[in-house]
C-alpha cells in the first residue's frame, strides 16, 4: 500500500504513553464484563459497544456528564504506526466529506484514539482484548495497535511483515470509520431501537447487517483512495479479502468451538464480509451498501 500521497489527519489522539485507568465498567457485573472481553477477543471487534451493548445502555441511562471520561491528549511518539493511522484517517476525511457534500450534508470527522493495553472511553473501559471499536457516544474510534500484530499472526489475513498487510490493516480502520458514517446518517440509533424490540436472534441479524454495511463502506473508502491517490499495490486487495474472510463469524466459530451457529452470527460469514467489501470497492457508491433492503445479506 502506498501512503506517500495520502493526506494526514490531525485527529489522532495518541494515548500509548498513558497508564491505563482500570476503574471502568461501572454499573456492570463482573460476569458481564468477562463476557464482553471474551466476545471482543473472539471477533476482533467489539459489537456490543456499537449497538445494544450493555455498557452503552447502562451509561445512556445515566447522565451524560458521568459517561464522558476526562481525557488527556498527548502527542506520543512519532512513528510508522501513527503515520499510517493518520494517513488512513486523513484520506477518509477527504473522501467522506466529498461524499456527504454531494448529498447536501456536512461530514464531521471522528477522532481516533491509539492506546496500549487499556484506556477510557465514553462507552466504558477499552481493553486490548476487545479489538478496535467505534464509540457513538464520544464519536471516536479506539485502536490498540497491537491488534495489527494479532491480525497478522492470529487471523493470518496477510503475510507477516509484508506491505500488503498495511492495506488489510487499513480495511479494519476504514470499517470502524464506516460505523461513524452510519452514526452520522442516523442508522445506528434506528437499528438500536429495532434491536430493543426484537428477540436475540433478530437482534443478531440486524447487527450482521450493520457490520456488513461497515465492510461495504470500507470498500467505498478503498475505491476512492485508489482513484484519487493510487494507493494499491499487487496483493493488497487479496490481503484485505483474506482478512475479511478470516474474521467471518463462521470461521471464528468453527475455530473456537468446532461448529457453526448461524443464529449467533453478529458480523456475518466470511463469504458475506468479502462480498460486501467487494461491493463497495467496485462501485465506490454508498447506494451499493444498503444491506437492509435485501432479504439475505
Amino acid at each position: 500500500m502506498r501512503l506517500d500521497q495520502l493526506p494526514r489527519s490531525d485527529k489522532v489522539e495518541d494515548r500509548r504513553a498513558e497508564r491505563p485507568w482500570i476503574g471502568g465498567g461501572a454499573g456492570l457485573g463482573i460476569g458481564t464484563i468477562i463476557i464482553l472481553v471474551l466476545v471482543g477477543w473472539a471477533l476482533g471487534i467489539n459489537p456490543l459497544y456499537l449497538i445494544g451493548g450493555a455498557e452503552i445502555l447502562s451509561r445512556l441511562g445515566g447522565s451524560q456528564e458521568q459517561s464522558q471520561p476526562q481525557s488527556r491528549k498527548t502527542e506520543g511518539p512519532s512513528d510508522q504506526t501513527r503515520e499510517f493511522v493518520s494517513a488512513v484517517l486523513g484520506s477518509s476525511e477527504v473522501q467522506w466529506k466529498e461524499i456527504f457534500a454531494r448529498s447536501g450534508m456536512v461530514y464531521q470527522a471522528p477522532s481516533l484514539v491509539m492506546f496500549d493495553g487499556g484506556t477510557r472511553s465514553a462507552c466504558g473501559f477499552a481493553q486490548s482484548a476487545m479489538g478496535p471499536f467505534y464509540c457513538p457516544i464520544d464519536q471516536k474510534v479506539y485502536l490498540d495497535t497491537s491488534f495489527f500484530q494479532d491480525l497478522e499472526r492470529r487471523f493470518r489475513g496477510c503475510d507477516v511483515g509484508s506491505r500488503s498487510c498495511q492495506f488489510a490493516q487499513a480495511y479494519v480502520v476504514a470499517h470502524e470509520i464506516g460505523h461513524h458514517v452510519q452514526n452520522l446518517l442516523g442508522i445506528l440509533p434506528r437499528v438500536q431501537q429495532a434491536q430493543q424490540a426484537s428477540d436475540q436472534v433478530e437482534a443478531n441479524q440486524l447487527q450482521v447487517r450493520v457490520e456488513l454495511q461497515a465492510d461495504c463502506f470500507a470498500g467505498v473508502w478503498a475505491h476512492h483512495a485508489e482513484e484519487k491517490w493510487r494507493v494499491l499495490e499487487p496483493g493488497d486487495v487479496e490481503a484485505a479479502m483474506r482478512t475479511a474472510a478470516a474474521i467471518g463469524d463462521d470461521r471464528l466459530q468453527r475455530r473456537s468451538q468446532g461448529y457453526v451457529v448461524p443464529d449467533a452470527f453478529t458480523h456475518g460469514s466470511s463469504e458475506q464480509r468479502v462480498r460486501w467489501f467487494t461491493n463497495g470497492l467496485r462501485s465506490g457508491q454508498v447506494s451499493s451498501c444498503d444491506t437492509y433492503r435485501v432479504s439475505e445479506p
